[in-house]
């Protein structure tokens, strides 16, 4: 079985679209083992409790420092021989050491078509807004692994979408949630868990299925 933890911090619908995908039969092999979250009382850990699946709150404030907070999380995934982290708005920045124990195996999605609008400080609707107010005509959502630095890590699916007149930031958010981010996140865990993403540099290939 090839076992997902998911990283949380809010509502959880990047997190409530992968149950349904396991649910459905389109990940086969794939369990979430266990979920993460970085504050208490998210609505994702309803979602993962109504799932049957553990759910850790790791604070990020209840630590002194990025080693530190490493570190607790990385005692957290320990029991569960984890092959697969997935940032599934996820608003916590993750220090080198836990990055370096999973290297090349976290994957983060970001609402925009990196490397446009990402970087510190665009999370959640700011991207969208930042989109709007650049005026460009297209948006949408990458899949990145990651590394030390903000959604900078090799690109592995990105999927636009247009943006129409009249959009307002929520309604942008809520289309690339559902036509974007909803699609290529199992897409993403799908083609890793069988095998078939190799990362060269910056540069990340995806193998033919096997017949």
């Amino acid at each position: 079985m090839f076992k997902l933890a998911i990283f949380v911090s809010g509502g959880g619908t990047n997190l409530q679209a992968i149950l349904d995908q396991i649910a459905a039969g389109h990940l086969p092999g794939v369990a979430i083992a266990c979920v993460l979250a970085s504050k208490p009382g998210t609505y994702a850990q309803v979602r993962a409790e109504r799932a049957g699946i553990p759910c850790h709150v790791v604070a990020r404030r209840e630590f002194p420092d990025l080693v530190s907070y490493d570190q607790a999380i990385l005692a957290a995934l320990k029991p569960y021989a984890i092959d697969l982290v997935v940032l599934a708005g996820f608003l916590s920045l993750l220090g080198p050491d836990f990055i370096a124990a999973y290297r090349n195996t976290i994957i983060n999605i970001h609402p925009s078509l990196i490397p446009a609008f990402c970087g510190p400080g665009l999370y959640g609707i700011k991207p969208h807004q930042a989109a709007l107010a650049y005026g460009v005509k297209v948006s949408g959502a990458t899949v990145h692994f990651v590394d030390e630095q903000y959604d900078e890590g090799p690109i592995l699916l990105q999927k636009a979408v247009d943006i129409l007149e009249g959009d307002t930031p929520e309604d942008l958010q809520q289309r690339i949630m559902t036509e974007a981010e909803q699609v290529i996140l199992p897409q993403a865990i799908a083609l890793i868990a069988a095998g078939r993403v190799q990362i060269t540099d910056r540069r990340t290939q995806i193998s033919p299925a096997h017949p």
